[in-house]
């Protein structure tokens, strides 16, 4: 039976399902390498059978495997102020590491 989990890494909640590929916050594994996730909520498909967490899920871990390490597309941050000559173009682009959701055991 597939299953849904809420899981947190980088300040950030996702809501998962098995096999599902994504990017989260930097992590540092290497590429390959297993990952674990506590789950804050686990469901079925259905949501007939959900359990949330206080304020994880106990028993419940999300395996994952490290895909690759990246980095976003840039960000333009700029700055301007009007009648002063000023004017502040500042680039930006974040890291990530790319998952793939294996399995959610119970």
């Amino acid at each position: 039976m597939k299953k849904l989990a809420v899981i947190q890494t980088g300040g950030k909640q996702y809501l998962v399902g098995e096999g599902q590929e994504l990017n989260v916050e930097k992590l540092e594994n290497e590429v390959g390498s297993s990952v674990e996730f506590d789950a804050l909520l686990v469901s079925d498909l259905d949501g007939k059978d959900t359990k949330v967490g206080k304020p994880t899920v106990s028993g419940v871990k999300v395996k994952a495997v490290v895909l690759a390490q990246g980095r976003a597309k840039k960000v333009s941050v700029i700055k301007y102020k009007p009648k002063v000559r000023y004017r502040r173009n500042v680039g930006h682009r974040q890291p990530f590491t790319k998952i793939k959701i294996d399995q959610i055991a119970a």
